[in-house]
């Protein structure tokens, strides 16, 4: 049954519609579990009813007419629970309902199982015997797999509008897909696609510029990739069995025939671009394979996926492409980089759309810095085929509006025009102190890492910079930057803000920010080889960068160090060591350098409990709130299935916030909070009432957590927070918070059109 099992995905897979995907899975499950029907009821949630919408072995003309009421029937039942019905004699259930239009009052036997995606029921597949049947657990199994499967393709249905079209609903302007709110904000944009390198999947769909020009590249790129191959064969074709060795032959036979590459030339003749047309002819090739019985066959498709990537990845470095990026450009992307962002003019960025990710995803956190809005987690999403679509990007609530109606348009044109007016008041606050109704400063920095953003607003609003991501230069160059290349780029900064502190941050790569030329592979890379432990384990990188940081702070001496992802204590003395031994170095070359402050930040648990120690050693301490919480909480910040129960107000955050701060005061050791929950207007009474000495946050949150601390007393501050430290999940502290800041008429921060 598994082979079985497996054709029929490849089948649905390869459907060319959701239509297509309904009728091969009823009438294969039907035959795999030898039932006399099989049919498929989705769920219209407008009309709240489960619409029989494929069937074989019932009437066919009842199919897009029956509609069963949503918590009526079996069918109900499944969708209710959640979970199969399987009973011998349906028509004894008491949750049985009698419907003549089918054809079904002449079957006994029934299994339903749901199809669920993401905790959503979206329909019911239903088998049915003529005589009494309880159908066995391998045979419920099967289905349940297939309807796994099933809701994918239901999900791809939603994105095109496919499946509206199907439904034939009359709220086609009600549509969006939903995702996390990554960055607050509306924008209205067109989209341009942003996709990885040699990743034949996300290759977006586009015309050809010029066919006879793609032509010619795609044939050299082939050429180039055969050459590859003869070479591979070369190298280590002595080394590997026969059957190998004839692969390296295949592929080039593969290369060399009429077949894949006719297909692709006649492909950018019908005016397809090259990689697109690579992309639909590799795609084609391999469906032939995946659909053979015999498994060493079938095996074959992943090599000619193979081909296709490395053809693509001659195309890619042969022929860099230029992307005209639109006035309002929305950048949408499996998995948006930083390198992406950056490459797309300030100017033109309205908004970023990611199928990944969450809030405090690393492009999320970018794109707050930028003050654009991103919506993370769109999972529904087919991003190749929205290249120039005209989007609206909701950061506020996290939903993506695709060719939305007009009066859809222009009720979030009606947000733009709030929003620059909420913009126009804040303006008002500009230059002026960020205290408490009472007179308790609590000055505000600027989290940053980009080149671009020095000039920006955030340089004259700021304090100061509270956290300078290092390694955002380290990620836009294809090498370690060299000393003389870090040194100018941190004077850049330390100048800028002359004479406000900067604190650096050591280069923190790993979990979701590798570098391209210094790869990090793990099964589980947020609990591995990151932040500190590779400057520790690669003194010379250290070094390097410790050597650039005192020497760029010559003549100036504002700068601070923090080091990140400390999670004992010895990792700080081995720091202390190696900056110790960069400064004597110095020294001895005849540099004026000096000692700077030393930070570490607190984003794991076992730190929280060595703050007593850790304050004895350093001279300011920076809470990271972000990875704090993802450890506290033990939920990935950049997983989509989990982001629902990733919540940095949850409580337990600040509580450890609160024995951070407690602790510390107790040596005198100032502490920050440089998350984004420094930035986030919510938030900020909260902090105030903690004790936080200072927050860091990205440009565009300066003001509006400005305006919140002004308009609250410390006194009143620690009264929510102690009210707020005693709540048992986080959205009991954000329904307390919206309240306060309501009360005190500063929704308008926090939720649009208030």
């Amino acid at each position: 049954m598994l082979e079985t099992l497996r054709r029929i995905i490849h089948e649905v897979n390869g459907a060319p519609n959701l239509g297509q995907a309904l009728k091969i899975i009823v009438e294969s499950a039907r035959e795999a579990i030898d039932a006399n029907v099989c049919s498929v009821y989705l769920t219209d949630f407008d009309t709240q009813s489960h619409i029989l919408r494929a069937t074989v072995g019932l009437n066919e003309d009842a199919v897009g007419k029956v509609k069963l009421p949503l918590h009526r029937g079996l069918v109900g039942l499944v969708a209710e629970r959640a979970e199969p019905v399987n009973v011998d004699e349906a028509a004894t259930h008491p949750r049985y309902l009698f419907i003549t239009e089918t054809g079904e009052t002449h079957y006994h036997g029934f299994l339903g199982v749901p199809i669920i995606q993401n905790r959503k029921v979206l329909g019911v597949l239903v088998a049915r015997q003529k005589e009494p049947r309880r159908f066995g657990d391998e045979e419920v199994t099967f289905l349940f797999t297939l309807a796994a499967q099933l809701a994918g393709a239901i999900i791809h249905a939603q994105s095109s509008g496919e499946l509206e079209e199907i439904q034939q609903t009359s709220q086609k302007q009600r549509r969006f897909h939903r995702g996390q709110p990554g960055s607050p904000g509306v924008a209205i944009g067109q989209v341009v696609v942003a996709y990885k390198m040699a990743d034949l999947d996300v290759v977006p769909d586009r015309q050809s510029a010029d066919i006879d020009k793609d032509i010619n590249i795609f044939q050299q790129a082939v050429d180039k990739v055969i050459a590859d191959i003869k070479r591979l064969k070369g190298n280590l074709g002595d080394k590997l069995p026969s059957e190998d060795q004839a692969l390296f032959d295949a592929l080039m036979m593969m290369l060399s025939s009429d077949t894949l590459v006719t297909r692709t030339i006649a492909l950018i003749r019908d005016g397809h671009w090259v990689q697109g047309a690579l992309r639909m002819s590799i795609e084609e090739h391999a469906r032939v394979f995946d659909e053979m019985d015999d498994v060493y066959l079938r095996e074959r498709a992943s090599d000619v996926r193979d081909l296709g990537r490395r053809i693509l990845m001659h195309l890619q470095s042969d022929t860099p492409l230029e992307i005209e990026y639109p006035e309002n450009t929305v950048l949408v992307g499996d998995d948006v980089s930083a390198v992406q962002l950056a490459e797309v003019p300030v100017a033109k960025l309205a908004a970023i759309v990611s199928t990944t990710g969450s809030s405090s995803s690393h492009v999320a956190i970018l794109a707050r810095a930028f003050a654009v809005p991103a919506v993370m987690g769109v999972s529904d999403l087919l991003v190749g085929r929205m290249e120039n679509q005209t989007v609206i990007a909701d950061g506020y609530r996290g939903r993506v509006y695709l060719s939305p109606e007009p009066v859809v348009l222009g009720e979030y044109q009606r947000m733009l025009d709030e929003d620059r007016a909420l913009s126009d008041e804040l303006s008002g606050l500009q230059g002026v102190r960020c205290e408490s109704t009472d007179g308790i400063e609590v000055p505000l920095y600027l989290n940053t890492g980009l080149v671009s953003d020095i000039g920006k607003f955030g340089v004259q609003e700021s304090a100061g910079v509270g956290l300078y991501r290092t390694e955002l230069p380290f990620m836009i160059r294809d090498r370690f930057p060299a000393e003389m290349i870090q040194i100018s780029n941190y004077r850049r900064v330390i100048q800028a803000f002359h004479p406000r502190p900067v604190v650096l941050r050591t280069l923190d790569i790993g979990g979701d920010k590798p570098l391209p030329y210094f790869p990090i592979e793990e099964s589980n890379p947020f609990l591995g080889w990151r932040g500190i432990r590779v400057s520790l384990d690669h003194p010379e990188i250290f070094l390097t960068q410790i050597r650039a940081i005192l020497r760029a702070d010559i003549g100036y001496h504002t700068v601070k160090i923090l080091l990140p992802m400390v999670s004992n204590i010895n990792e700080v003395d081995e720091s202390l060591l190696l900056i110790q031994r960069a400064l004597n170095e110095l020294e001895e070359e005849g540099f004026a350098v000096k000692m700077p402050e030393v930070g570490v930040m607190i984003e794991v648990p076992s730190a929280v409990y060595q703050i007593e120690a850790l304050a004895r050693r350093v001279d300011f301490l920076s809470i990271g709130t972000n990875d704090l919480t993802q450890y506290l909480l033990a939920v990935d910040r950049n997983n989509s299935r989990v982001a629902d129960l990733y919540n940095d107000m949850h409580p337990v955050v600040l509580r450890a916030i609160q024995q951070v701060v407690n602790t510390a005061k107790d040596t005198r050791c100032p502490v920050s909070v440089c998350g984004e929950l420094a930035g986030n207007p919510l938030a900020a009474p909260l902090m105030l009432g903690l004790g936080v000495d200072s927050l860091s946050m990205s440009s565009g949150s300066l003001l509006k957590v400005k305006w919140v601390m002004r308009s609250f007393a410390r006194s009143n501050a620690r009264q929510l927070t102690n009210l707020a430290l005693k709540m048992e999940d986080s959205s009991q502290v954000i329904n307390f918070m919206q309240g306060a800041l309501d009360d005190m008429g500063l929704g308008r921060l926090i939720r649009p059109g208030r």
